[in-house]
């Protein structure tokens, strides 16, 4: 649209070093990684692109047209946490991707059919399809960039994905209204709508084989998770539902700042077309070029920024800053007539930031076992959040204008500001893991791996022997020591101090 824990099982992943067949194929893994939700991406502002033809169509209000939007993301608020759990526990990340994928398509299709049959309920079901595949997809995405990249590359790997997402995103309004005027030449209304919006399926298709190859990939460069258990000396651990009720604080800061952030950059781009063309008297065209900006922005500095973020850690630190700059970027929007280009280059820039330091947090805070789940259970909250918002925006429009719709975004953006500064305190009194710098964090996971606790436990051990040893001992010192071994004495309480 931009995701290591202190438990054993991910410390030990850390740990192992990448086989040879690994890094021969991490290479063609990562661009067949990017380009997986490219089709999805696309797809997904088709309604953005083409609102103002759509709403002309189909005779649509700018509430109705948002449930395009809406439906999309309902689904969302529970199935793509299902989506998670399956890839968990049943399906496996190389056949559910490919599913995910085969499902991002055939919503497409459904959606441009609505259109041809003039019905707006088979296009609200086409999106809902569309939805349920697409966001599954976000999480496989995801999954498999940790699996793949999990260390010192993560970050920028993120930001690398976002980056060809919105390279997806940004050609959609590039490309979809000149397609629809291209179309209206050999068809009208709905029609040419919805030849525009199966040509577009075209893209779903490419997302389906990039599913496919990586599969194959998968299999050929990354050991199974039996080999990865086997390997780091533990039985392979079973992923429950249950388990999300058990995730750490952290990841519910972390899912609550995505919920709050992302409202006011989605809704935004669905129905930003036309603020533009209202307050700063844009063409269609022109509309679409400055909505698309934030797309193009992200598209060249996210994997800059993650490398950034890889570079120095301070995740959060980075996140507090990325939502100051989405709050100056909005407000310059809602409280002056400076073009709106300098506002979309800031908002991409904040966006792109936000992204590649938030979601790999996760990683650090839930075991690896349970990623699927985790980035399920992270999208879900995030889409229940766009459901809402979504929807309720375009009733702010139709009630009272874009001005008031930025101020509902700021509302928000306010909230994830709040929030974010809670974690940060938070992560300061515990570990500290999500604001460390990458030296910090590579010398907290090896003092926390198994065999790194075993050596200190050790030491301890020896050291304390040795001091027994090397100091005299009283005649009430032996007594003690022969008695404890009969049971009728404890071992001194400074003895207990020294060898615990």
């Amino acid at each position: 649209m931009d995701r290591t824990s202190s438990d054993e099982s991910v410390l030990i992943v850390n740990d192992r070093k990448p086989g040879a067949n690994n890094k021969c194929y991490r290479p063609l893994a990562l661009f067949f990684m990017c380009f997986l939700g490219f089709g999805s991406y696309f797809c997904y502002d088709n309604p953005g692109a083409l609102q103002d033809k759509i709403t002309k169509d189909m005779n649509l209000s700018t509430s109705q047209f948002a449930f395009l939007y809406s439906f999309y993301a309902w689904p969302n608020t529970v199935l793509c946490f299902i989506g998670g759990f399956l890839i968990d526990r049943i399906f496996g990340i190389r056949f559910g991707t490919a599913l995910y994928a085969l499902i991002v398509f055939i919503g497409q299709l459904v959606f441009a059919a609505g259109s041809l049959w003039d019905s707006f309920f088979v296009m609200v079901l086409g999106r809902l399809i569309f939805g349920i595949g697409g966001e599954s997809l976000a999480v496989a995405q995801n999954y498999y960039a940790v699996l793949w990249f999990k260390g010192k590359a993560l970050n920028m790997v993120f930001g690398l994905q976002l980056s060809i997402a919105r390279v997806g995103s940004a050609v959609n309004f590039i490309v979809m209204g000149h397609l629809y005027d291209y179309v209206h030449k050999y068809y009208k209304g709905r029609e040419a709508l919805g030849v525009t919006l199966l040509v577009a399926s075209a893209f779903c298709l490419l997302s389906f084989l990039c599913g496919a190859i990586l599969a194959y990939l998968d299999a050929k460069g990354r050991p199974t998770p039996e080999k990865e258990a086997d390997s780091s000396g533990e039985g392979k651990k079973v992923v429950r539902l249950s388990d999300a009720l058990f995730f750490p604080a952290p990841f519910w800061m972390v899912s609550i700042i995505c919920i709050a952030y992302y409202i006011a950059i989605f809704p935004f781009i669905g129905l930003g077309k036309v603020f533009f063309m209202r307050k700063f008297d844009y063409t269609s065209s022109q509309a679409d070029i400055v909505n698309s900006m934030v797309y193009f922005v992200s598209a060249v500095a996210s994997p800059i920024l993650g490398y950034l973020v890889d570079r120095t850690g301070w995740n959060v630190f980075w996140v507090f800053v990325a939502t100051l700059g989405t709050i100056g970027a909005h407000s310059l929007l809602a409280f002056s007539y400076l073009s709106p280009y300098y506002a979309i280059v800031l908002l991409g820039l904040a966006y792109s930031m936000c992204a590649s330091a938030l979601w790999p947090m996760i990683s650090l805070v839930v075991p690896e076992y349970q990623l699927g789940s985790a980035f399920g259970v992270a999208q879900a909250l995030q889409n229940l959040g766009l459901a809402v918002s979504t929807q309720l925006a375009g009733l702010v429009v139709d009630a009272g204008g874009y001005l008031l719709l930025e101020m509902f975004f700021l509302g928000w953006l306010f909230v994830a500001l709040i929030v974010t500064l809670v974690m940060w305190i938070h992560d300061t009194r515990n570990t500290g893991i999500l604001n460390m710098t990458v030296a910090q964090r590579d010398l907290y996971e090896i003092q926390k791996s198994p065999s790194m606790q075993q050596v200190l436990i050790t030491e301890d051990v020896l050291d304390a022997a040795s001091n027994e040893l090397n100091e005299p001992q009283s005649e009430q010192d032996v007594r003690n020591r022969y008695l404890s071994k009969l049971g009728e004495v404890n071992i001194p309480p400074h003895v207990h101090r020294t060898l615990r």
